[in-house]
């Protein structure tokens, strides 16, 4: 998605050779029109395929799985919790993952009554690097008898090896922007 590219160019910063800082329009202020465009894109890209559900993750994947439901006629978006509240008494969901941003594994939680039987469930998140987010989400649906619809990032670091995981293990991955390299405070696009 090339204005996608172009503004992670013009506002995104490359922090190390691993990490992109997008605060300014995805995950600390949120460029709505961009957020928009990315829901139009990503029902571009999944074009057929039919989503019963859009599951993502706190707390940047809202805003994207909300614009994305839109533009797919308004599924629910049910998102994973990276912990577990103490209101929440239903039974769960619960699988580890390891933040890559954060350099910690956490153990994130859906409640069962948000993902059922049968129903397709398109999984969307800001970023893709190691693919440890997308592949516990991917658990979580397959073991409440769910199918994984597709994978859609707005961000996938390519040279982590994430998204290659995620599709030998048969999933369609979309990335909206396709990060080949972060070099020297540079980021260079496949």
């Amino acid at each position: 998605m090339e204005s996608l590219k172009k503004r992670i160019l013009k506002e995104g910063r490359a922090v190390g050779s691993d990490r992109i800082n997008v605060d300014g329009f995805i995950n600390h202020q949120i460029d709505v029109k961009l957020m928009e465009d990315m829901g139009e894109e990503f029902r571009r890209r999944f074009q057929g395929i039919k989503v019963d559900k859009i599951l993502t993750i706190e707390a940047s994947g809202i805003a994207i799985g909300i614009a994305a439901a839109k533009a797919f006629g308004y599924p629910p978006v049910v998102f994973a919790k990276k912990a577990k509240p103490n209101t929440m008494v239903d039974d769960c969901y619960i699988h580890e993952a390891m933040s890559f941003t954060k350099g910690e594994k956490r153990q994130i939680t859906v409640a069962k009554k948000y993902l059922s039987e049968g129903e397709q469930v398109l999984i969307l998140d800001d970023f893709l690097a190691h693919g440890e987010a997308a592949s516990a989400l991917a658990a979580m649906v397959e073991e409440a008898g769910a199918k994984v619809a597709g994978i859609g990032v707005a961000v996938c670091k390519n040279q982590q090896g994430g998204k290659a995981r995620l599709e030998e293990k048969g999933y369609k991955v979309e990335a909206l922007a396709l990060i080949k390299d972060i070099s020297d405070g540079e980021i260079f696009f496949e």
